[in-house]
């Protein structure tokens, strides 16, 4: 498999290096529905050409990722990892990435991550991985003991002065545990995309509503929704700029 992914990552800079030459500038989706592209448009408006990104739970440098698209246009940031086997392939594509193989709560202690037959569906949720593989198609490949670090600790250590631009959160029933745990008087993200879905192989999904709740409590707004993530924009920089004549 890591093969594959290596001769794809190779195929994939020479056609980037093609599409340069022949001047074919179309925006390409990285994203599961095309966040990415809405989030692009975002950063546009603010006039923010290279924003900084900090990606919890990654899941792999180019596919179904919200910060490639930013990567590849000159950004850099932190991509947060806990399965080896992604992480080796951020190592190897996200070399200007500050990346790290670890996950993210809200408490420092070494916890069982469970590796699913289907990667993105990797969770430290035991209740999660049990419900996915009780729906026959997925399965418990392996239980590997993994550091977790409260979110603000790595925003402190690796943001310091000045937050990330942007948050992508994807980590399978712990999305709301960080937000809780998230200190926003502190440090406030332009925008965040969060998963707000529960997983079903039915399609049938609960949305986590919770979560709004949230990010609206903390002063975001949602900027738009495609089903499974929610695009979250600070209020205050929603009000100064011409992004507001897009909302309803």
């Amino acid at each position: 498999m890591q093969h594959l992914l290596s001769l794809n990552w190779a195929i994939y800079r020479i056609s980037r290096a093609f599409n340069r030459k022949m001047g074919l500038h179309a925006r390409r989706s990285y994203s599961q529905c095309g966040e990415d592209l809405i989030i692009r448009y975002i950063f546009d408006v603010l006039k923010t050409p290279h924003p900084t990104y900090l990606d919890i739970g990654a899941h792999h440098p180019t596919y179904l990722n919200n910060t490639f698209i930013f990567y590849d246009q000159g950004s850099s940031g932190v991509n947060i990892e806990p399965d080896p086997d992604l992480f080796d392939e951020f190592r190897r594509q996200r070399e200007r990435d500050t990346n790290l193989n670890i996950g993210v709560g809200d408490r420092d202690e070494e916890i069982p991550f469970f590796v699913m037959s289907v990667p993105t569906l990797n969770t430290f949720s035991e209740v999660e991985a049990k419900s996915a593989a009780s729906q026959n198609k997925v399965k418990i490949r392996n239980v590997l003991p993994i550091r977790i670090r409260p979110v603000n600790a790595i925003l402190e250590e690796f943001f310091p002065k000045t937050p990330p631009d942007f948050v992508s959160l994807d980590v399978e029933a712990f999305d709301l545990t960080i937000l809780r745990s998230f200190d926003f008087k502190k440090w406030r993200p332009k925008v965040f995309c969060a998963e707000t879905i529960t997983y079903s192989e039915k399609n049938d999904g609960v949305k986590i509503e919770e979560i709004g709740s949230l990010m609206n409590a903390a002063g975001y707004i949602v900027y738009a929704d495609t089903h499974i993530n929610t695009i979250f924009i600070d209020r205050e920089i929603q009000g100064g700029s011409s992004l507001g004549k897009s909302l309803p």
